[in-house]
C-alpha cells in the first residue's frame, strides 16, 4: 500500500462521506419534520438517500473501481447495512435512553458509521483483486 494513493483515497472518501452524510442528515431531519416519522423512520429515510451517493462516489472517485461490479456491489451493501444497523443503534439509544432529540443523536454516528466504513471499503468491498 502506497501512502501517496492511501491519502488521495482518504481524500476522497472524506469529500464523498461529507455528500452523503449531508444527504443523510437532511433527509432524515427533513423526513421527521416534513413527514412526521420517528427517528427510526427518519434515520431509514436518510440512509436511503445518501447509499447512491456513498457507493458510486466511493466505487468510481475513491477507490477507482468500476461501479457495476456485481461481487463488490454486494460487499458494499454488506458494508451498507452494518453501518446501517450502527446507525439506527445509535439514535435509538440516544433519542429512547437518552431522550436527545435527533440532530444530537446523528452527531456520533456522523463520526462512527465513516471511519469503520473506510477501513471495510478499503480492505474487503473495494480491494483489488489478488492477482492470479
Amino acid at each position: 500500500m502506497k501512502l501517496p494513493a492511501l491519502v488521495r483515497e482518504i481524500n476522497w472518501f472524506a469529500v464523498v462521506g461529507v455528500a452523503a452524510t449531508g444527504i443523510n442528515y437532511i433527509a432524515a431531519l427533513a423526513a421527521q419534520r416534513g413527514l412526521s416519522l420517528s427517528p427510526l423512520a427518519a434515520g431509514f429515510v436518510g440512509y436511503a438517500a445518501a447509499v447512491g451517493v456513498s457507493y458510486f462516489g466511493n466505487s468510481l472517485l475513491t477507490f477507482r473501481r468500476p461501479a457495476m461490479h456485481g461481487p463488490q456491489f454486494a460487499r458494499f451493501a454488506a458494508i451498507s447495512l452494518v453501518g446501517l444497523a450502527v446507525n439506527l443503534g445509535i439514535v435509538f439509544a440516544a433519542t429512547r435512553a437518552l431522550g436527545w432529540p435527533l440532530w444530537k443523536a446523528l452527531i456520533p454516528v456522523v463520526v462512527i458509521v465513516p471511519v469503520s466504513t473506510f477501513v471495510m471499503a478499503k480492505f474487503w468491498a473495494f480491494r483489488e483483486a489478488a492477482a492470479g
